[in-house]
């Protein structure tokens, strides 16, 4: 789709543009000051509009954070009916955005709206960055450690809700799951001067795994057993409650993946599962791992090292034990 736009001017102050399928664009204003630019927004994924609301705030923050950067303001983005629904929902579903925005020191400067039948929501984020720290899905070098801070499963539970199959406790612990803040990541990669970072979202954990093997000329393993899950959403892949998301992430990496022998086929299920306010993809040298690792428990409990970064190989994604 993107190969028919016509060619952009070359601008040496992009220092992060779409041609890396990156979480953020980032644009410098001076040596030591960029801005960085997303937006996100997407359909109900939890039957609360408050909540709602919550996730897809963080949701759409969590991209600058995926680039340690800081986020500042936000525009919000939303589809709703005019007819047929309650609009005190759309308020609700606002209010939570704005709590959201308001905890994390993002401030609302304005939005869009468009009458549609099919609910969605979300924001336009901008923040800023030093130049010399960003963290890119370019950066991940041989030799390094991957760290996931947050456990996968969202997009499998999320189905399950809407099929009435998904149990209160699987229910809370994903919600839970998508209300924890990208902020701390974002604070400990710059501490530990992380370059190689992604946010897991939509592509699933191998889909984004594989954009950064791609960004950076390498090849990424990623050990089945160390990915963290969350609470029921293994029995729910096995029932077959799975979104879209599986067959299209799939497609989305096509033959540029190598899955060992006896690798449980549900395991891999959540591997393609899209994810919401997903859990940050690290990569940093082995040496700094655990390290990193412990200052990242103090806030994700189930961040785990996961894999490890290879020179290219003959596929981009490798699925087996080390």
């Amino acid at each position: 789709m993107l190969s028919g736009l016509p060619p952009q001017p070359k601008d040496e102050n992009v220092l992060v543009g779409f041609d890396k399928a990156d979480d953020a664009g980032v644009y410098r204003l001076r040596d030591d000051l960029a801005i960085v630019q997303t937006v996100d927004f997407f359909t109900p994924i939890v039957d609360d509009p408050f909540v709602y609301g919550q996730i897809a705030a963080l949701n759409s923050i969590n991209d600058v954070w995926a680039m340690a950067g800081t986020p500042l303001t936000a525009l919000a983005i939303t589809c709703f009916p005019k007819k047929g629904v309650d609009p005190a929902i759309l308020g609700e579903i606002m209010r939570g955005g704005q709590e959201t925005l308001n905890k994390h020191g993002v401030t609302l400067i304005g939005g869009h709206s468009v009458d549609n039948e099919q609910i969605m929501f979300g924001y336009a984020v901008t923040g800023v960055i030093d130049p010399a720290k960003i963290a890119s899905n370019a950066g991940a070098r041989p030799g390094d450690v991957i760290i996931l801070t947050k456990p996968v499963g969202t997009g499998v539970i999320s189905t399950g809700i809407k099929f009435g199959k998904a149990l209160e406790k699987t229910i809370a612990a994903s919600v839970e799951t998508m209300m924890t803040p990208g902020k701390f990541a974002a604070e400990a990669m710059r501490e530990f001067e992380v370059k190689g970072a992604t946010d897991v979202t939509g592509f699933a954990l191998v889909g984004h795994a594989w954009e950064m093997a791609k960004a950076s000329n390498v090849s990424i393993l990623i050990e089945p057993g160390a990915v963290p899950l969350l609470e029921g959403a293994l029995e729910l892949a096995a029932a077959g409650i799975l979104t879209s998301g599986d067959k299209t992430n799939r497609e989305y990496i096509g033959e540029d993946i190598e899955i060992g022998e006896g690798v449980d086929k549900n395991l891999i299920k959540l591997l393609f599962d899209p994810q919401t306010a997903g859990g940050m993809l690290i990569s940093i040298s082995r040496e700094r791992a655990d390290d990193l690792l412990a200052t990242l428990r103090e806030n994700y409990l189930q961040a785990e090292k996961i894999g490890l970064v290879l020179e290219r190989g003959e596929h981009a994604i490798v699925i087996n034990s080390a």
